[in-house]
Order: C-alpha cells, then sequence, then structure tokens
C-alpha cells in the first residue's frame, strides 16, 4: 500500500473495517512533500470507481465504500508484505536486460514482485514462498487476480485508446481469503496514449504539482464521466 495512505481501524454495522485516508499530498522523492489541492479527494474517488468497476467483473476487491470525501473503508485485512508491479510495456529494466525498446507493448504481462519500498526490491516468488511472506496456494491466487484485473483493465482502456503501461497492486487477507486492496491511483497506475500525444502527462515523471494535477484529473474525469 502506498505510504502516502493513513490506515486506521473503524467501528461500522457493528464489525471492524479498514478506514484510508489519502492525504493532499505527496512524495515524488523521498524528502521532497509536494501539496496538490484536493489530490486526497481525487485520489479517493479513483480509487472508489476502479474498485468498484473490478467487483462487477467478479474480482476479490476489499472495498466497501466512500468513507468521506478523502478516506475509504475496506474489509478490515491483513496486508501481505509486498505488492506486485504488471509490466504491459518494457520499463527500463526490462529493455536493457532483453535489447528491446523501453515502452514497447509486451505480448504476455510481466509481473514484478517487490518486497519493502527500497530501490532494489525487486525479488522472486521463490523468495516470498522461502521467507513465507506469502503461500504457494495464495500466491497462486494472486498472480490468477493480476491477471484477470490486469485484462479488465487493459480492455477498459483500450475502448478509450490508452494502453495500460503498469499497474501496481497489493493483497491482503480476511477470514482466510485473499483480496485485492489497492491502488489505483496515479502513483500506480501509468496509462500511457495509443500514439503520439505532446500534451500528454508522463505519469513516470510526476513531480511537480502541477504535473500531478494534471495527470490525477485525468483519472479523476473518468472516475466522474
Amino acid at each position: 500500500m502506498i505510504k502516502e495512505q493513513m490506515i486506521a481501524d473503524v467501528p461500522f454495522d457493528n464489525l471492524n473495517y479498514s478506514k484510508v485516508e489519502y492525504p493532499d499530498y505527496f512524495f515524488p522523492t523521498k524528502n521532497k512533500k509536494v501539496m496538490v489541492k484536493d489530490l486526497g479527494k481525487k485520489f479517493t474517488a479513483i480509487n472508489s470507481f476502479f474498485c468498484a468497476y473490478l467487483k462487477e467483473f467478479h474480482i476479490p476487491c476489499a472495498y466497501i465504500k466512500i468513507h468521506h470525501n478523502n478516506s475509504l473503508l475496506y474489509l478490515k485485512h491483513h496486508q501481505l508484505p509486498f505488492s506486485i508491479k504488471i509490466l504491459n510495456t518494457a520499463n527500463k529494466r526490462t529493455a536493457r536486460i532483453f535489447s528491446i525498446k523501453e515502452g514497447s507493448l509486451l505480448q504476455l504481462p510481466v509481473f514484478e514482485y517487490h518486497f519493502g519500498n527500497a530501490k532494489d526490491s525487486l525479488v522472486s516468488e521463490s523468495h516470498l514462498i522461502a521467507f513465507n511472506l506469502c503461500t504457494h496456494e495464495n500466491l497462486k491466487i494472486i498472480n490468477r487476480i493480476c491477471f484477470k484485473m490486469n485484462a479488465v483493465l487493459k480492455a477498459f482502456f483500450e475502448r478509450r485508446g490508452e494502453t495500460v503501461a503498469e499497474v501496481t497492486c497489493s493483497f491482503g487477507i480476511c477470514e482466510n481469503k485473499i483480496y485485492l486492496i489497492d491502488d489505483f491511483s496515479p502513483l500506480s497506475l501509468k496509462i500511457l496514449p495509443n500514439g503520439n500525444n505532446n500534451k500528454w502527462t508522463d505519469p513516470y515523471m510526476l513531480n511537480s504539482s502541477s504535473e500531478m494535477r494534471k495527470y490525477t484529473d485525468f483519472l479523476f474525469n473518468i472516475s466522474c464521466s
């Protein structure tokens, strides 16, 4: 789960749920905090829209509903301590290893498993299992969810003439069941146009308030349409 979120357990309908709050700032680098007006409200709307959309395709998502303008309610869960980055285009590392052009469309998605927030966080499935971060059976379920989620998102944006270059997601366990718990914010969901578009905001270069605002508004407008 992205570190800019603030998580708290709250009572609701006589049960405990997790509340995730989205603040009006982000960190383009470790020690640089950038404020953006209404960022939390827009992150909330974007995540709510895509979580609800994926649930229509029977993808298990812990999302319940919008709690306030800048917070969501999720089923209370135990978050697994790793994230999965789904690549539909070649990132810099993949392009270098396989001698292809960065940004090239991949015939099949590539799953990268990341543990921790360090720059060198890439691990293998074997690491996750060997260090008891996830069971083999749960990892199979997670991979199936990722394949289906990626297919649904790709189809959604292809109809708009756009490409899902990358999305990073996290998972949790609630009552022994695996749930998708996030993240569809601009910090995770990287969308590119099909063809050249000089006015497009590069989702990999969100370093300023104006860049983050412009790309966030692009996703926010989708959630409001």
